[in-house]
């Protein structure tokens, strides 16, 4: 556990598979939970951010939170951690699949999809740009890249994009 200067609040560190699956969110009071491989996916599970060596942040301590998140970001150096990285890789690889777009607006898309998970001033201009364009590409592709942004956006975008859910 680790205590977090700016609020006392204790943390204790977080263990999450590359691809972003929770093994567990106590790892340093309760390893006995602890995974070398990840049970849903078999990907390897870290602890630690890879850019910084920090430990990932886990759920306050004595915390009765059944679900636990993953964070997509180092709070220590704010690098994206491996799954949003990935997520991030697999979205633009389907932005480049949509049929009914041209070569610049796949690429005002891609570009749009890093203000989409982070709340930034161009979060909102992101949101406009990728709903025009989505609302031309259509098909599977378009799909599966709503599908992976479900996942990564943050909160105030998935309640923009995906109302209800």
């Amino acid at each position: 556990m680790y205590l977090r200067p700016d609020s006392q609040s204790v943390y204790d560190v977080a263990q999450v598979c590359l691809n972003g699956h929770v093994t567990n969110g106590f790892s340093r009071s309760s390893p006995e939970f602890n995974e070398t491989f990840c049970s849903n996916c078999g990907e390897r599970t870290i602890t630690v951010c890879p850019a910084c060596n920090h430990a990932i942040r886990g759920q306050i301590a004595g915390s009765m939170i059944v679900s636990f998140p993953a964070p997509s970001f180092c709070h220590n150096c704010g690098e994206a951690y491996p799954w949003t990285a990935r997520s991030l890789t697999a979205a633009r690889e389907l932005a480049e699949e949509l049929e009914n777009l041209g070569t610049e607006e796949k690429q005002i898309l891609s570009k749009s999809l890093d203000d989409l998970v982070r709340d930034t001033p161009k979060t909102s201009v992101a949101l406009v740009r990728f709903k025009n364009i989505m609302r031309k590409a259509g098909g599977l592709a378009a799909e599966q890249l709503k599908s992976t942004l479900r996942e990564i956006a943050t909160e105030s975008v998935k309640r923009a994009l995906f109302p209800g859910v």
